[in-house]
């Protein structure tokens, strides 16, 4: 006999799916031709049915049709010379997602793929991902389709200067910080900062992260995603009573997440034996020599390939889809978005891989991803694995406002704690709303409702 205590609850979950429906339904109109941004939305709100039948002020507030829509868009032109005189241009995008728990905080991409829904996916991951960090800061992303590849320092300085000059106008330490990611590292951040200070006047060191330590930048910042992705998987093997000692290691990428994903990997004691990079993999069955790497990309930044001719025992393989292929307990995707796909992840399943961080922005599937969860395979999602870069991005904005920084120590252990605090939050949530060990939706929900909690408190903005 049904009660009507059952009828209530089928009731809400009936009105609650009806909603969030709707919602989906309306991006994809208002979106159709956006195919990330709308696999971000549909992931999120997928995971939001548990609360959002809880708790209907979530409906009542309208709290999904404002935060999957940006505060605010920006697309500019980005006009420059390169070395033979010759003019181009390129686009230039800031998108300022969300703005209720701190400034807009999230990378700069410089990369031929950039356009409007890759920028708005990730601003609108960028929302959850800040809020899990526990710190004050926003969701925001941007970037330009301008490729740094083969292009000389004078070329992507004059680029950078030309971009500069149209996002500075809408940037500063309390509205919008923005940082590095694919295509922005250490160089780039230096030269945008450089003609921020030109523009502006003054030395507001808090405009950028990712900086030079000589001026402003914080220890640990080059290592946080990586370490802070290695972190968050430890935390995940423990609870499993597994461990990276012993482990056998696969990281895609060889840009910075991946080198130091690998070098935090290999402390703890794992063999990481295989990297790679947008022309192929390598794979080292001895285990991959970081030192060769670091050399490769951070001071020669020359391809991959040329690993193979350092040390010989190794084998390149052309294409970089196929690092799946490579048996191993614990993947770790650093590379890109959608790197891994239904078929990458059954390969994986087959060869026995025991868990899955996501040091990369959504670099798994949906399917994949599915195929994860069905199959008990431990999965870290990216908005909570790879947390730990916009962590100490925060952290090195709250050491500017001090002017005073902190040892490379001191803010290791920050990073540490607040990635054990992410694993602690999400698998808490998950738990919570009935989902008990799935991390995507512990992860989701718990972002979601520090946000969504402090949009209701600011009325309809």
């Amino acid at each position: 006999m049904i009660t009507s205590e059952h009828e209530n609850i089928y009731e809400q979950q009936r009105t609650a799916e009806n909603y969030v429906n709707e919602v989906y339904e309306e991006i994809k109109r208002r979106n159709p031709y956006e195919t990330e941004f709308i696999q971000a939305v549909k992931e999120i709100l997928d995971s939001l049915l548990p609360v959002i039948c809880k708790h209907p002020k979530y409906m009542e507030h309208g709290i999904l049709e404002r935060i999957t829509e940006p505060e605010r868009l920006i697309t500019f032109r980005v006009p420059w010379v390169d070395d033979n005189g010759k003019v181009k241009v390129n686009r230039g995008f800031r998108v300022q997602f969300n703005s209720s728990i701190g400034p807009y905080k999230g990378g700069l991409r410089f990369h031929p793929t950039v356009n409007a829904s890759i920028i708005k996916f990730l601003g609108f991951e960028q929302i959850f991902k800040n809020a899990l960090t526990g710190l004050p800061i926003g969701g925001g992303k941007g970037g330009s389709d301008f490729d740094p590849k083969g292009k000389s320092d004078g070329e992507i300085m004059r680029f950078c200067q030309s971009f500069m000059t149209e996002l500075s106008k809408y940037i500063g330490p309390d509205v919008d910080v923005p940082a590095g990611d694919i295509g922005v590292g250490a160089r780039e951040i230096g030269y945008l900062f450089g003609q921020y200070k030109r523009i502006r006047g003054g030395f507001q060191s808090g405009v950028l992260t990712g900086k030079g330590l000589g001026y402003g930048g914080s220890m640990t910042r080059t290592e946080a995603t990586g370490y802070g992705t290695v972190y968050f998987v430890e935390e995940m093997l423990k609870d499993h009573h597994l461990s990276f000692n012993g482990s056998t290691v696969v990281v895609s990428g060889s840009g910075n997440v991946s080198i130091y994903a690998m070098e935090k990997a290999a402390q703890l004691g794992a063999t990481v034996v295989a990297c790679s990079d947008s022309d192929g993999y390598i794979y080292d069955p001895l285990g991959i020599n970081l030192a060769t790497v670091k050399r490769l990309k951070e001071v020669e930044r020359t391809r991959i390939k040329e690993y193979v001719n350092i040390l010989p025992h190794a084998q390149y393989v052309e294409g970089c889809t196929n690092i799946w292929s490579i048996p191993c307990d614990i993947a770790l995707p650093c590379a890109t978005q959608n790197e891994i796909d239904e078929n990458a992840a059954k390969t994986l399943i087959e060869n026995g891989v025991k868990a899955i961080g996501e040091g990369a922005n959504m670099p798994s599937t949906l399917e994949a991803i599915e195929l994860f969860l069905k199959n008990d395979i431990l999965f870290g999602p990216a908005k909570a694995v790879n947390a730990g870069g916009v962590a100490v991005s925060a952290l090195e904005m709250s050491q500017n406002s001090m002017r005073m920084s902190w040892t490379f120590e001191e803010v290791d252990e920050k990073l540490k704690g607040i990635m054990k605090n992410i694993y602690q939050k999400s698998i808490t949530c998950a738990e919570e709303y009935g989902q008990s060990g799935n991390l995507v939706i512990g992860a989701n929900i718990a972002g979601f409702i520090t946000v969504a909690d402090a949009m209701i408190a600011h009325g309809v903005i």
